[in-house]
């Protein structure tokens, strides 16, 4: 990240607002994948499946969702589902208005359907594609996003390929070596990305590591990341797939980020997975992203961790605060404690 971006992400958080927000844009998906966390049944607290909701199309959806992005004035956020681009149209109005709010954004899609090259001169767009392994495997599971047509649906774009790793995966030697040999190959392709599968508490999918399997992984994407440059997972990211945060409580990812479903309403808690993860399994590589850089030492013993929670715990003071007198307070919600450097506003004026 930028210094810039940084400084926007701890302005938000003394502001007492999450600098992230992930939207799931529509809760259709051509795909029915084994393992989907979007559409199991705990994901948005066992009343209600993601399919069962309302959820918006054409105007309606653009409109709500600027309006939560104009509300909540985040630095990034993850549009997701579903697929985004069974929504392709709206994205199409979305994706240069978020660029006017000069908020990063990125779409993550099964690249079912073609991704457009006018996207590769959205400077702040990141499309990530899911890939489930290599094309037996993936092919199998993520009809009729196949490796065919994913590699058709991206040659005039630019994307980053992630994959979860799953059991079936893991215990494959040189598994992971194969698909990064294919994947690094493609010149659309800017860079890797994997995470482990997090299973729900007490769960017993197949797709599930074991301890083992786990280590096993850990010590081959040690080995992977030098020989692949295109692997963006540094090795204290890696690390912290050994250990990962305890809780949502601890994990800076979920206390950073605010998801809401297709509906535009409800709130997914504690984290993108919803319902009660098994935290000690989390594969997440966003959490172990940001549980690396909670880990970096600023100065002596004090880690930024140190620093975001004294932050956030500001920031929720103040938003208290705030709420008691109604002083600070704008049509667009309070006034951060501090300016927010080379923020915009929603009508584009800088801070």
């Amino acid at each position: 990240m930028k210094k810039s971006e940084v400084l926007q992400a701890w302005g938000r958080i003394l502001a007492g607002r999450a600098p992230s927000l992930s939207i799931e844009i529509t809760k259709e998906c051509p795909l029915r994948c084994p393992g989907c966390y979007a559409f199991d049944a705990a994901h948005l607290g066992g009343g209600v499946g993601l399919r069962e909701l309302s959820d918006f199309r054409g105007e309606a959806l653009v409109n709500g969702v600027l309006r939560l992005i104009d509300e909540n004035r985040p630095v990034h956020v993850s549009l997701v589902g579903g697929d985004p681009l069974v929504r392709y149209r709206e994205l199409e109005q979305l994706l240069p208005e978020m660029e006017k709010r000069s908020v990063h954004t990125q779409v993550v899609t099964s690249a079912f359907r073609e991704i457009p090259s006018a996207w590769k001169g959205i400077k702040r767009l990141n499309v990530v594609v899911s890939v489930d392994g290599l094309q037996p495997e993936h092919d199998a599971r993520r009809k009729p996003a196949t490796y065919e047509r994913i590699l058709k649906n991206i040659a005039r774009a630019r994307v980053t390929i992630h994959c979860t790793i799953t059991a079936q995966i893991a215990s494959r030697p040189q598994y992971l070596e194969k698909f990064l040999e294919f994947w690094t190959a493609q010149p659309q392709v800017a860079k890797v990305w994997f995470s482990l599968f997090t299973p729900q508490r007490d769960a017993a999918d197949a797709e599930i590591l074991t301890e083992a399997e786990r280590a096993t992984v850990i010590t081959e994407l040690n080995r992977l990341r030098i020989m692949f440059p295109k692997l963006e997972m540094p090795e204290k990211l890696v690390k912290e797939l050994m250990r990962p945060p305890a809780s949502p409580a601890d994990c800076i990812f979920a206390r950073t980020t605010e998801i809401i479903s297709a509906d535009l309403e409800t709130r997914i808690t504690p984290c993108q997975f919803g319902g009660e993860p098994d935290c000690s399994r989390c594969g997440c590589v966003a959490s172990m992203a940001l549980a690396a850089v909670g880990h970096h030492r600023v100065a002596g013993p004090l880690t930024a961790g140190h620093l975001f929670r004294a932050s956030e715990h500001l920031g929720k003071a103040w938003r208290r605060m705030v709420g008691r007198t109604g002083q600070g307070r704008s049509r667009r919600g309070p006034v951060p404690l501090f300016p927010i450097v080379g923020q915009r506003e929603p009508d584009g004026r800088k801070v």
